[in-house]
C-alpha cells in the first residue's frame, strides 16, 4: 500500500517513553472512534508473532487499514448489524491456538506481548467482534451489486483488453482404476515394529535416540521426535486424545491416524497444550504388491483397448476406490468438487503419468497416493484422459462462469471503494503529523492530517 517509508515515525516513537515501552497516544480519530498509538503497535506485534516480515511501511499500512476499517464499522452500527458470537470465539480459539503454538506456551505469550493472557483475550475478543460487523457491512456494501447476466459479461469482453483477460491455465479430466496393495498385511508389520521400539523403550533405550533412528516424521525426528509445546487442536484427534491421557514419562500404546502409525511420550501438559515426543511408522508395501496390481492393471488396460470392456464397467468392477468406481472412475476435486484438474490440483505422480496422453488414451500402471492423511497412502493406478482444455484467455462460451465472477469481483469492489471514497470525504477525520510521510493509497488521508 504505502510506497513510500515513514521517516519521521521511528524518531517519533522513541522520543515518547513510558515504564516499560512508549507512551500511548490517539494517533488519529475516525468519527467517534479513536485509534490509539498501542493499537498500532499491537498489530505490527502480532503480524511479526505471525511469522511476516515488517519493513518501514507497515504501521503506515496498518493506520490505513484500521482507520478504513472503522469507516466500515461505524456503518455497521447504524444499520445495527449484529456481531456473529460463534464466529468470534472460533476465530478467537484459532488466534490463540497459533500464537501459543508459534511462541511455546502462555508464559511466552504473556512475554512475548507483554500482557497477561486474560488482557489478551478481551483485547483479540473485542477485535474479532469489531471485525465481525466490519464484514458483514463489506459483504452488506457488495451485495448492492446486482446479479451479473450474461449480458454483463458481453459488455465486459466488449470492452477489456484481451491481455486483461482472465487466462484460464490448462485442465484435465480424468477417470481411473484403482488398486490397493495389502493395506491389512502392511498395518500388522508396522505394528510389530512399534511394539519392538516402545518394549525397547520400557527396557531403558531413550525414545529421543530411536525417535532419531527410526520415526518417519522427517521434521521432528531429527529432534528426537518433539513436536514442541502446541495446542491440541493443530494434531488428529487420536493423537490428541492419547497424549492428553498420557502422564508424563508413560509411553502409549500404539495410535493410528491418517499419517500412520505413532508411539507417544509427553513431555510437558498445560492446559489444552502439550509437548509431546512422537515415533511415526508409516505401512510399507512390498514388490510382491505393487507386481501383482500392475499386472491386473496392464491386464485391464488391454481388454479395454481391445474393447472387451469399457471403462467405466472396468472401474465398477474392479477399482477399489470408492468415491470413483460408482461414477465409472470419474475423478473429481475433493476440494472443489469440479471434475476438471488444474496442474497444481493434480498429485504429482498423476500428472507425471498423463501429461504426454492425448485425449482418450490411458496411462501405464503408475504407483500414486490417494486423498487421505496429510500426504495421502499409496495406490496403485491406472488413469485415462477424458478431456484436455488447453490454456487460453476467458471465452464466453468456454469460461461464463470464471468470467461473470471477475465482473462481480470488479463490481463489488468498485462499490466498495465508492463507499470509502465518500466517508473519507464526509467523515469527521484527524491523523496525527507523525504520519504526515505515509503515502497513504488513498489521497484523502492526506488532508485529514492535522497541521502542526
Amino acid at each position: 500500500m504505502a510506497s513510500v517509508a515513514l521517516a519521521t515515525l521511528p524518531l517519533a516513537l522513541s522520543a515518547q517513553r513510558y515504564a516499560g515501552g512508549l507512551v500511548d497516544k490517539t494517533v488519529a480519530v475516525v468519527g467517534n472512534e479513536m485509534i490509539a498509538l498501542s493499537d498500532i503497535e499491537s498489530e505490527v506485534t502480532m503480524a511479526r508473532a505471525q511469522g511476516q516480515s515488517s519493513d518501514r511501511n507497515m504501521r503506515c499500512e496498518l493506520l490505513e487499514n484500521v482507520m478504513i476499517d472503522k469507516l466500515f464499522l461505524m456503518q455497521a452500527r447504524l444499520d445495527s448489524l449484529e456481531v456473529n458470537a460463534d464466529n468470534v470465539e472460533n476465530e478467537l480459539q484459532n488466534r490463540l491456538d497459533q500464537v501459543r503454538t508459534s511462541l511455546g506456551g502462555d508464559d511466552k505469550v504473556e512475554e512475548y506481548f507483554g500482557k497477561p493472557l486474560y488482557r489478551l483475550r478481551l483485547e483479540w475478543r473485542e477485535r474479532f467482534q469489531d471485525q465481525s460487523l466490519t464484514q458483514q457491512e463489506r459483504q452488506k456494501i457488495a451485495g448492492r451489486v446486482p446479479e451479473i447476466t450474461p449480458y454483463d459479461v458481453r459488455q465486459y469482453l466488449d470492452t477489456a483488453n484481451v491481455d486483461d483477460l482472465p487466462l484460464v491455465p490448462i485442465k484435465y479430466q480424468l477417470s481411473q482404476i484403482c488398486i490397493y496393495p495389502d493395506r491389512e498385511a502392511a498395518n500388522l508389520a508396522v505394528k510389530e515394529r512399534l511394539l519392538s521400539i516402545r518394549e525397547r523403550i520400557i527396557n531403558g533405550e531413550r525414545f529421543a535416540t530411536l525417535a532419531r533412528l527410526y520415526s518417519e516424521d522427517p521434521g521432528s525426528a531429527r529432534r528426537g521426535g518433539e513436536l514442541g509445546l502446541a495446542s491440541k487442536s493443530i494434531f488428529w484427534p487420536a493423537f490428541s486424545d492419547a497424549a492428553m491421557s498420557l502422564k508424563p514419562g508413560i509411553i502409549s500404546q500404539i495410535v493410528e491416524t491418517p499419517d500412520g502409525f505413532h508411539l507417544i511420550e509427553v513431555l510437558e501438559k498445560s492446559g489444552d497444550m502439550f509437548n509431546a515426543r512422537h515415533i511415526l511408522l508409516k505401512p510399507k508395501y512390498t514388490d510382491e504388491d505393487r507386481e501383482r496390481a500392475f499386472k491386473t492393471l496392464d491386464s485391464l488396460k488391454t481388454e479395454i483397448a481391445a474393447k472387451a470392456i469399457t471403462f467405466e464397467l472396468a472401474a465398477r468392477f474392479y477399482s477399489e476406490d470408492l468415491p470413483t468406481k460408482t461414477n465409472g472412475g470419474q475423478m473429481a476435486d475433493p476440494y472443489t468438487g469440479s471434475s476438471y484438474y488444474e496442474i497444481d490440483q493434480m498429485k504429482p505422480q498423476d500428472y507425471i503419468a498423463v501429461r504426454d496422453l492425448k485425449e482418450g488414451e490411458i496411462s501405464d500402471p503408475v504407483e500414486s497416493l490417494d486423498n487421505e492423511g496429510r500426504n495421502g497412502n499409496t495406490v496403485y493406478k491406472i488413469l485415462r484422459v477424458d478431456k484436455i482444455i488447453p490454456a487460453h484467455p476467458a471465452t464466453y462460451e468456454n469460461d461464463f462462469t470464471q468470467l461473470a465472477d471477475q465482473v462481480r469481483a470488479e463490481r463489488q469492489q468498485m462499490e466498495i471503494d465508492k463507499f470509502i471514497d465518500e466517508k473519507i470525504k464526509s467523515t469527521y477525520i484527524v491523523i496525527d503529523p507523525i504520519f504526515a510521510d505515509c503515502d497513504f493509497s488513498r489521497s484523502g488521508w492526506s488532508e485529514k492530517i492535522r497541521k502542526d
